[in-house]
């Protein structure tokens, strides 16, 4: 029964975590394309912002990931 719960625990994690940066994403991805649609002037600074935030919403569930993993296959 705890090492079930500790599958659960780590599905959840990894889960969660992925759609958490889905989100995320997808509300970044929107705003840019708005930004570029108002000011397309400023697409190649957007991008470029884009890029870089985009690697930092997505690391978070990343850690995530590594954690779940670390719960499924060491403990």
């Amino acid at each position: 029964m705890e090492q079930s719960l500790v599958y659960l625990a780590a599905a959840l994690m990894m889960g969660l975590s992925a759609i958490g940066a889905a989100v995320g994403i997808g509300m970044l991805g929107g705003k840019f394309v708005e930004g570029a649609a108002r000011q397309p002037e400023l697409v190649p600074l957007l991008r470029s912002q884009f890029f870089i935030v985009m690697g930092l919403v997505d690391a978070v569930p990343m850690i995530g990931v590594g954690l779940g993993m670390y719960l499924l296959f060491a403990v």
